[in-house]
């Protein structure tokens, strides 16, 4: 199958199952409020993908991650009712055998997200900013920290404009005061669980990993920047001034 095939494929299933959940959501603003971020991201998507094109499986890993939200906005993550489904389908409660007290879709979909977009990250740090060896590991994990706190941060936002159940709908606490913490520190978990499946793959095919990771580390100049390159700057300047 070709690229451009796979890639239409996912494209037309994501948007099948994303109008198909939005019919009748539980909460329409809510499920509106979530999807503002989903529809700017796809549309990204698509328009880069004639000069971008990113991997199967990165686009694999995008495509589960947006469905999976998708589940979560139009239930709102609250409510998704997996233990239900676990209980009417297999006899068995997901909950009651690992001792949750709460409805935890929002927090596996956060470890998730560390999980499945950290590679699609590091395909981007790899061939945009040429990042290698430690830090083509490092910056994903840095990079999916810093978003998954930007996100609580716009939630936070988006409760404070909108209040009332809409903006308690938004956030999904469910009474947890260190709810964004946790929720950061699992999306920090999967993206350090993704990048070190990588990382140990990578360790057993690629012949000279242990060079690009000792180069990578290795000081790349002796001169400090800082003062120092500002002086530096200034003088060359100058210089060009007079010749000129």
């Amino acid at each position: 199958m070709s690229h451009k095939k796979y890639f239409l494929i996912l494209s037309i299933a994501f948007l099948i199952l994303f109008l198909m959940l939005s019919v009748s959501p539980y909460d329409r603003a809510d499920w509106a409020l979530e999807n503002a971020l989903v529809i700017v991201f796809a549309i990204i998507m698509v328009l880069s993908y004639r000069k971008f094109p990113l991997s199967r499986i990165s686009y694999t890993l995008i495509f589960l991650f947006m469905c999976l939200h998708e589940i979560g906005s139009h239930y709102t993550y609250a409510l998704v009712p997996y233990d239900a489904f676990f209980i009417s389908n297999f006899n068995f409660s997901l909950n009651e055998f690992l001792g949750w007290e709460r409805n935890n879709f929002d927090r596996i979909v956060h470890f998730l997200y560390g999980l499945l977009l950290a590679y699609p990250i590091k395909e981007l740090y790899c061939r945009v900013a040429d990042a290698s060896g430690f830090w083509s590991y490092f910056f994903p994990l840095e990079l999916t920290m810093a978003t998954s706190m930007m996100y609580e941060l716009v939630e936070w936002a988006a409760a404070e404009i909108f209040g009332g159940d809409l903006g308690m709908a938004y956030l999904g606490t469910q009474g947890d005061i260190w709810d964004a913490h946790k929720d950061m520190g699992l999306a920090s978990l999967g993206a350090l669980v993704a990048m070190v499946i990588t990382a140990l793959i990578n360790m057993y095919i690629q012949k000279d990993f242990r060079e690009e990771w000792k180069l990578s580390l290795s000081v790349k100049s002796n001169v400090p920047l800082g003062e120092d390159e500002i002086n530096r700057l200034l003088n060359e300047e100058n210089s060009r001034i007079e010749r000129d």
